[in-house]
């Protein structure tokens, strides 16, 4: 299945479970991640790692702590893309449908502060922060059956609904609400309509109205040379200009949309990455970087021009690899790499990017396969979502 529900949840924090080993302050070489994974063989809790990742660090790849969810062969899937300023994490498990808010202000002692309640919809998917702190979320079904679409939700910190749109439905299009951009500067909120299930092949991206929720258009991507560029619109982004939002497909096509805070909004492909299967996207300065099965690896843009995009760099993997989930570090320099699936099911990855938009892998990555965690001997696990701690 195209769109891993695996999940991802990585590790760390507090493994002072031998007295050789302390765990390690925030000094000026420490650099924590934060990984949701599922319990491998699902017997045993998903969890929330807190994992120490500098490479110049004599403690990188240390566990320090681990927040189980108390909740079994949930899938855990995306957490928020990057960690938000008040120290509180949301994570879905997605096979569930279920969404658990992690309170990672004492970044080495992280722990369940909520569970999200109950809402119109179901499974949630991904998540972005809003201006007042709380965050939206697309929930892709309006039932467990998957019959018929979802919506969009404001969600608080302590997991309760706030607001919540109508359905996402349209006439004639298949819909199932995957990944947003949130636009505030021109009122917006723009999501795409992959469906994890694969129930139906999707190429709608819809713009609703930010103040109130209110669905204001559907926009089918148009087909380029190969016919399916617009099959399943994956991920939406907002640029450094805070009004241009630019959407990718499963299916390796990039689209530039245009005029989303007026009357007859519109999207161009703007970019073919050929065949494979491309999936989160990352912006660093001027340079889009995204996930392709293809090579497989990242790639990078310069989109400085974003009606031209110029390919920079290509980081091709091992053979076998499945690059799904990238999250930048907030300095822009560094990417963090995660799948659920493949020979990367297990393991974490890292790469840098420079002023320049080119990428190189880091020798040393971070790998799941083990027998015991700061919570117990559960064995492997498979990470997904994670992101870097914020250092302020």
């Amino acid at each position: 299945m195209k769109r891993f529900f695996a999940a991802g949840c990585a590790v760390l924090l507090i493994a002072l479970q031998c007295a050789c080993i302390s765990a390690p302050s925030r000094a000026n070489d420490s650099e924590l991640v934060f990984a949701w994974a599922r319990d491998a063989d699902e017997k045993d809790s998903d969890f929330l790692a807190v994992i120490e990742t500098s490479p110049i660090s004599p403690a990188f790849g240390q566990i320090i702590a681990t927040a189980p969810v108390g909740a079994t062969g949930t899938r855990s899937h995306h957490t928020e893309h990057e960690m938000a300023p008040g120290g509180m994490l949301f994570a879905n498990g997605f096979g569930a449908g279920r969404t658990w808010v992690f309170d990672v202000r004492s970044p080495l002692a992280p722990k369940v502060a909520a569970e999200v309640g109950a809402a119109r919809y179901h499974h949630p998917h991904s998540f972005a922060r809003l201006p007042n702190g709380h965050v939206l979320a697309t929930f892709q079904m309006a039932d467990h059956a998957n019959e018929l679409p979802g919506g969009i939700a404001e969600i608080d910190d302590a997991g309760q609904v706030v607001r919540q749109s109508e359905p996402a439905a349209v006439t004639g299009q298949f819909v199932r609400p995957y990944s947003l951009a949130v636009v505030p500067a021109l009122d917006r909120v723009v999501t795409t309509s992959a469906d994890m299930h694969s129930k139906g092949v999707a190429r709608t991206v819809q713009i609703w109205r930010l103040s109130d929720l209110k669905l204001l258009h559907s926009v089918v991507l148009p087909e380029g040379p190969r016919g399916k560029e617009g099959d399943d619109p994956a991920e939406a982004r907002l640029l450094n200009d805070g009004r241009t939002v630019m959407v990718d497909t499963f299916n390796c096509g990039l689209y530039r949309l245009s005029g989303i805070e007026g009357d007859s909004p519109s999207a161009r492909l703007v970019h073919d990455f050929g065949t494979g299967e491309c999936a989160l996207p990352v912006i660093s300065d001027n340079y889009w970087v995204m996930t392709d099965t293809g090579l497989p690896g990242l790639v990078s843009l310069d989109i400085s021009n974003p009606d031209h995009p110029r390919l920079v760099s290509k980081l091709k993997l091992a053979e076998g690899m499945g690059p799904h989930w990238i999250s930048l570090r907030p300095d822009g320099r560094r990417i963090l790499i995660s799948s659920g699936r493949g020979n990367l099911q297990s393991k974490i990855l890292f790469a840098t990017i420079d002023g320049k938009g080119q990428l190189a892998l880091e020798p040393r990555e971070i790998d799941f396969n083990r027998a015991t965690w700061p919570h117990g001997a559960t064995g492997p696990a498979i990470p997904h979502g994670a992101v870097f701690a914020r250092r302020d």
